[in-house]
């Protein structure tokens, strides 16, 4: 199984996120090719590396055409039917139309509208667009099975965008964040866009407090525009998979102890005198269930067309267990869940 875990450290915006899934081995190729179908303004993507307090980082800028200004405001609706009408792969589509739904559906909240009535403003933009479908593509092309992330700083402070001088985070982001861990943060700039809020709530289906069990493949950084005082302004991506093998690792190592203890027995059967023998034994064992939690929180009609989505929730229990022979032993399981059934957080 593939793992993609975004390490929000600094936060998560649209484009530290498609910068650091192709610097983890997402196919530029690919996704430029099918940006491509995008009906959109005329805009050209510019990558290049950048240092970020001391980390190396793939920067993407999307310029727009000086001679063609762009469009700035698209509703919902113009936006899905954008995405539709490029033909995308099933999956890359279903990704995208979730990110943009769940971005529509707390505008809505938030100006009282419906949302058909939803009119997207920084996040209507082409820039905003091609980060969203983008990121799709590149979680497409990487073959993920499961996006875990990290509990999320928004920042604080203020900003100001079309409607004027918001908090930080702007009320769209921290709606989109219900149910979902978030990290303290001191830092008085916005950390996590509405686009990047997007990302995490629409495609992640859990949540660590630290690198999940699997084995690293790769690992990107993707940065920001803002240099931060003191610490790096990038998205860390790591993308892993865990091996099945490790199972019968175990399984082999367990029977070697078995016919080990055996053989001690037989050897000291028929002396007649005792030895004694103490022997501590540790036994570590990694165990990891999957399974699929039905979101409870009601969809609009339209995603079920479009969308396909579904939340999945992964477990992982760590469990070590020292014991001496002849005393008894105990497991403990420790779970910290939070105030949501749509995801799970593991420490």
């Amino acid at each position: 199984m593939k793992i993609v875990y975004l390490d929000c450290f600094s936060g998560i915006a649209g484009d530290m996120a498609l910068a650091a899934l192709v610097d983890a081995g997402a196919d530029k190729d690919y996704i430029e090719q099918e940006l491509a179908k995008l009906q959109l303004d005329p805009y050209t993507l510019h990558w290049y590396r950048v240092n970020k307090r001391g980390v190396s980082a793939l920067k993407l800028d999307v310029l727009p055409d000086e001679t063609h200004p762009p469009e700035h405001h698209r509703h919902y609706s113009g936006i899905v039917e954008l995405i539709v009408r490029a033909e995308l792969s099933e999956r890359a589509t279903a990704l995208a139309l979730a990110i943009f739904e769940k971005i529509a559906v707390a505008e809505a909240k938030i100006h009282d509208v419906s949302i058909d009535r939803v009119h997207f403003h920084e996040v209507g933009a082409v820039d905003s667009i091609v980060d969203v479908v983008g990121v799709a593509l590149a979680v497409d092309s990487l073959e993920a099975d499961k996006i875990i992330c990290s509990p999320v700083p928004l920042g604080s402070g203020t900003i100001r965008i079309d409607h004027g001088l918001y908090p930080v985070p702007a009320p769209a982001t921290l709606e989109m964040m219900r149910g979902i861990p978030v990290a303290e943060s001191r830092v008085r700039l916005e950390l996590t866009t509405p686009t990047g809020a997007g990302i995490v709530s629409g495609i992640v289906s859990g949540f660590h407090m630290s690198l999940p069990s699997m084995i690293v493949d790769n690992v990107g950084y993707g940065a920001g525009t803002r240099e931060l005082a003191d610490q790096p302004n990038v998205l860390r991506v790591v993308v892993g998979h865990t091996e099945p093998y490790l199972d019968k690792w175990h399984t082999h190592h367990e029977l070697h102890h078995v016919e080990h203890t055996q053989e001690h027995a037989h050897h000291h059967k028929g002396h007649g005198h005792e030895h004694p023998h103490d022997h501590d034994h540790e036994h570590y064992h990694d165990h990891e269930h999957d399974q699929e939690h039905e979101n409870e929180h009601p969809q609009p009609q339209h995603c079920g067309r479009h969308c396909g989505h579904s939340q999945g929730l992964e477990h992982s229990h760590d469990h070590g267990h020292g014991h001496e022979h002849g005393h008894p032993h105990g497991h403990g399981h420790p779970h910290a869940h939070p105030g949501s059934d749509r995801f799970t957080l593991i420490t």
